[in-house]
This record gives C-alpha cells, sequence and structure tokens, in this order.
C-alpha cells in the first residue's frame, strides 16, 4: 500500500519510512517445518524468543506489504528494485521456500505500469487484487516533498483504483473506476468479502464489498484516517490503524492535507470492529506511530508495528498485544525498522520487512521466520 510503504529514506526523514525464476510455485508444495537457508548467517537477534529462525528473502531496493497466499505457497508483494525493471513500487510474487531472488527475478504482476500498491491474493489463489493508477497512463505519478517545516506526508492519489489481474498480469477486472483513492484492499479468510480505504465520502474511511466488487458499504465514519485493514482468521472481525485528530487545530491540519491529497502518518492507534464496523475498540493507546496491524493465528492478539519506544523517532520494530490491550510484547528487535508482518495460514511462518542485514545502505527487504509461540 502506499499509504503503509515508506522507503527507508523517507523513514528516516519522516521519523528523525519477464519472470526469470526457475521453478513453477504452483506446482510446488512445502514441508518444511522450519525455513531452509540461502546463507549459513540467521538474520534473528538473540532477544527475538519467537524466532526459531529468520532468512532473507530479497537483496535490493524497497520490498514491503508481502502476503501469504491461502495455500502458503506463495507471497505477493511491491517492489521499486531497479534491476527489475520498476521505477515505482510494482506487484510481484514467488515462492519463498523455493525462489532465490538472488539470482532470479520474481514474478511481475503489474504490467499495465502506473504506480501500484496494496496487492493481496484473491480466493483460490488464482488472482492478486492490487491498486494502480494505470488508467492515468504508464508513467509512475511523482512522489510528494515534505511539507513545510518538514513534515512527512503520504500521498493519496486519487488515481488509484482496484485491479484483479491473474498470475500472468492479464487484468481480470476492474472494481473501482472512480476520481477517488481507492486502496489497500484485503481478502477475508472466508473468501467472501474485501475490505478497502477509500476518500470517496471526503475522508479516509474503510469499505466492505463482496469479493466481485458489488455492495460496498462506508463501515467507519470518524474523523481521521482509517486504513490497513485486515481480516481475523475467522472473517468476523477487522484489525486496522487510525489516526484520530483531537484538537481543532490537528483536525484543520488533517483536512487541510487530505484536500491536497495528503495525509500525514505519525499518530496512529490500532483498532478492531466487527466486519460491519460495529464494536469499534482502541486497542493500543501508545502513542506515535502504531500501524500494520495483523491477527495472531488464534485470533486473540494482535501483532503490528510500532516506534512508540524508540528514542530516535524511526526506530520500528514489532510489537504483539491481547485483543484487551493487555500483555504488549516486543517481539523483534532491528534498531531501524520492523514492520509489515503477516503470519502464514497455519501460523508456522512469519514475513516481514526490515532494514536488517543492509549493509549501511538504505534497502528495506523481506524477511520470513519460523514463528515459535
Amino acid at each position: 500500500m502506499l499509504l503503509t510503504k515508506m522507503t527507508p529514506i523517507l523513514i528516516l526523514i519522516f521519523f528523525i519510512f519477464d519472470n526469470c525464476k526457475n521453478k513453477d510455485a504452483n506446482n510446488v508444495k512445502s514441508t518444511q517445518s522450519s525455513i531452509p537457508f540461502v546463507d549459513s548467517l540467521n538474520l534473528k537477534y538473540p532477544d527475538e524468543i519467537h524466532f526459531k529462525d529468520v532468512r532473507q528473502l530479497t537483496f535490493g531496493g524497497n520490498n514491503a506489504e508481502a502476503y501469504w497466499s491461502s495455500d502458503g505457497q506463495r507471497l505477493c508483494f511491491q517492489s521499486d528494485y531497479a534491476k527489475w525493471g520498476a521505477s515505482c513500487d510494482q506487484i510481484y510474487y514467488f515462492n519463498p521456500f523455493v525462489d532465490d531472488l538472488k539470482v532470479n527475478t520474481p514474478n511481475y504482476v503489474s504490467k499495465r505500469g502506473g504506480r501500484t500498491t496494496c496487492s493481496y491474493f484473491m480466493p483460490g489463489d488464482t488472482g492478486i487484487i492490487f491498486a494502480s493508477t494505470q488508467n492515468q497512463g504508464t508513467e509512475c505519478p511523482p512522489a510528494p516533498e515534505r511539507k513545510k517545516g518538514g513534515i512527512y506526508v503520504w500521498a493519496v492519489y486519487g488515481s488509484f483504483d482496484l485491479y484483479v489481474a491473474d498470475l500472468k498480469g492479464n487484468t481480470r477486472m476492474q472494481l473501482t473506476n472512480n476520481e477517488y483513492y481507492d486502496a489497500e484492499a484485503t481478502v477475508s479468510p472466508k473468501g467472501d468479502k474485501m475490505v478497502f480505504t477509500s476518500d470517496r465520502s471526503g475522508d479516509l474511511e474503510l469499505y466492505i464489498m463482496d469479493i466481485d466488487g458489488r455492495h460496498q458499504m462506508q463501515i467507519t465514519h470518524e474523523l481521521g484516517y482509517d486504513g490497513g485493514a485486515f481480516f481475523s482468521p475467522d472473517g468476523s472481525k477487522l484489525v486496522f490503524r487510525a489516526s484520530r485528530p483531537q484538537t481543532e487545530e490537528e483536525k484543520k491540519e488533517y483536512r487541510d492535507l487530505l484536500s491536497h491529497g495528503l495525509v500525514q502518518p505519525t499518530n496512529m492507534e490500532i483498532f478492531v470492529c466487527n466486519i460491519d464496523g460495529s464494536d469499534m475498540k482502541q486497542i493500543t493507546n501508545l502513542g506515535k506511530a502504531n500501524w500494520a496491524p495483523f491477527f495472531h493465528p488464534s485470533g486473540q492478539k494482535i501483532i503490528f508495528s510500532s516506534n512508540h519506544a524508540g528514542t530516535r523517532g524511526y526506530e520500528f520494530n514489532l510489537y504483539m498485544i491481547n485483543l484487551d490491550g493487555t500483555g504488549l510484547e516486543r517481539i523483534s528487535h532491528d534498531s531501524v525498522f520492523d514492520a509489515f508482518p503477516m503470519f502464514s495460514p497455519d501460523g508456522k511462518h512469519l514475513v516481514f520487512s526490515s532494514n536488517r542485514n543492509n549493509n549501511g545502505t538504505h534497502d528495506t527487504n523481506l524477511f520470513v521466520a519460523t514463528w515459535q509461540d
């Protein structure tokens, strides 16, 4: 998601954010209980007790928002890696247990160009939904500059619409077609619903729709950015990040930025609700930026990224918390950036993005850990 993906250079500013593979991932089944390493180096920190092992999956550029297929055999993600021909975020997929992205290129999905973001596998794993500006042309729209005073902002591109492509990159259908920001779509494990973020109401709100795009319904209504939503394992609840400007000055700043297609993501907390928007609960109250939440396989905990404990602003790590807001536990320990965690459907693996092992560059790469409760 463009609103979720922050390149390492921007993270530091913000918080001080042709298929060349050699095997067919569709025909591969994983039987590993832990991850085979390409390198002998185990890229976990000693305090990361929930990680049995950690393996690096990508090796250059800015790679983020990797999400599992329902069979747990593939990951779709976005990357701007120039060596793969990307000049801005594009959508790819691969098999993390088989494909070596040091030497091969992942499968390219967003072949119609534009800026793309927020990919997710459709039911049956034969298609991928993502947001794209492709109807406005094949070129990448410019990223926003920092506002006066050094304020870091995310762009809310009104040219983003939701598309579904097959695994060869052929567009199957366009689910939205308007002048508003429609992005950040994810799919229910039940395969019947999707959630996405749109500013069609004049604010950034969550919407639910059927898997074919019908019956689109707004489910959040408070002023502030609501986005990055994911379903619970049973499909009954949503977890998401939200900003809630409180003072008149904060509300004015939020509205002014949004009127220019921008949002400032420095203050966000984690919320949970039913899929119709009822029973809304704020789970965190930590301050700073708490975002990229995802349900633990039990459905009783949430893993997310936060900089609330950092002293330099840009130190993001993964945390886990109970649905009632108790039991906050730190999960990861990189000194710069860990975010975008997602459990595999069987709960055995966690994929995330990190600045670890980037040799002092600004690269953000994908990593996969064997999870142990």
